[in-house]
Parts: structure tokens; sequence; C-alpha cells
């Protein structure tokens, strides 16, 4: 009777060891298997964020540079614009000042002359307020004799400077106003004025 129960004992022992190792060894199995699907998905996921900031860091280094481009240019075409309107500014105020009342009275009569060559009866002279007082008696006695139909001396309102000229019937007009030399004069300026800015920007 005691073998039997030793027997018993025993075999309750065995088959007791054996399922709890049966057990542990499963558990062990599953709980690598679940280390490995974790650790897999850790790496997919790191995998996936080391990707998405390359993206994102490829995106921003792009619009950042885009940004740099977009504001060198606004800054070079917004110096551009105050070179320009210096230079404008320049230009008007040389052309005034070159534009004197001893100026205008030593060309404009050789300038009156050479039309009377050209058949040209009579001419109408616009001249700015202080210039025609300075000037009228002066040029009245120059010009005159230049043409049959004689020479108009006016005042013209929007004349800072310079003069107009014009054939009385209308035929033809022509504008030696300090605008619109300074005009042209800027209009020959401005493409140099861009030439010299490219050639700086590019170190040239």
């Amino acid at each position: 009777m005691e073998i039997q129960l030793q027997e018993l004992i025993n075999k309750i022992k065995k088959d007791g060891i054996e399922s709890a190792s049966t057990e542990a060894a499963r558990i062990k199995s599953d709980a690598e298997a679940e280390a490995g699907r974790i650790v897999a998905a850790a790496k997919k996921e790191a995998a996936e964020i080391v990707s998405r900031g390359k993206t994102d860091a490829e995106r921003f280094e792009k619009a950042g540079v885009a940004a740099l481009d977009q504001a060198s240019r606004n800054l070079v075409l917004a110096f551009k614009g105050e070179i320009q309107a210096l230079l404008d500014k320049l230009t008007a105020e040389a052309v005034s000042s070159a534009y004197s009342a001893d100026v205008i009275k030593g060309i404009l009569p050789d300038l009156i002359k050479n039309w009377a060559a050209k058949n040209a009866d009579s001419l109408s002279v616009l001249l700015s307020e202080g210039d025609l007082k300075k000037l009228e008696a002066a040029l009245k006695s120059q010009l005159v004799s230049a043409l049959k139909g004689g020479v108009e001396l006016k005042a013209g309102r929007n004349l800072d400077g310079g003069f107009h000229i014009a054939e009385k019937d209308g035929s033809a007009y022509y504008d030696f106003s300090v605008q619109a030399v300074a005009k042209l004069l800027s209009a020959y300026l401005n493409p140099r004025l861009a030439e010299i800015l490219s050639n700086s920007a590019k170190g040239n």
C-alpha cells in the first residue's frame, strides 16, 4: 500500500513537473514570439519615423530655399526700384540745372534759325514762366526776324524748365522740356542700370 501511494505521489510529481515544464516552455515561446513582434513593430515604426523625418526635412529645406530665393528676388527688385527712382530724380535734377536761362538763350536762336531754313513760316515757343520773364525781351529781338510769320513766346503751365516748339499750323511739335529730356535719358540709362545690378548680383 505504501509502495502504491509512493508511486502515485511520484507520478503526480512527475506529471506536475512535466505539465509545469510544458507550460513554462509555452509561456516562454509565446513571450519570445511577442517580444519578436514588438521588436519588429518598433523597428518598422522607427524606420517610418526616420523616413518621415527625412521627407519632412527635405520638404522644409526646399521650402526654406524657395523662401530665401524669393526674398532675395524681392530685395533685388526693391533695391532696383529705389536705385531707379534715385537715378530718375538725379537725371531730372541734372537736366533741370543744365537748362539755365543762359543755356536756353544760347541754343534757342540757332534752333529757330534751323527751322526757318526748312521753310517754317511761324513758330510758337513755350517756356516756363520764370524763363519767359527772364528771356522774353532778348529772345524776341533775336527770333522775330528769323521767321516770316514771327515767333510767339508763351508760358507753359506744366513746364518746369526747357521749352516746347510747335509750328503754328500744328504740323510739327517738339518737346525739349526738362521732363521729356530726363525721360529720354532715363530710358537710355535704365538698361545700363539693370546690367550693372545684374553683374553685381553675379559678382562680376
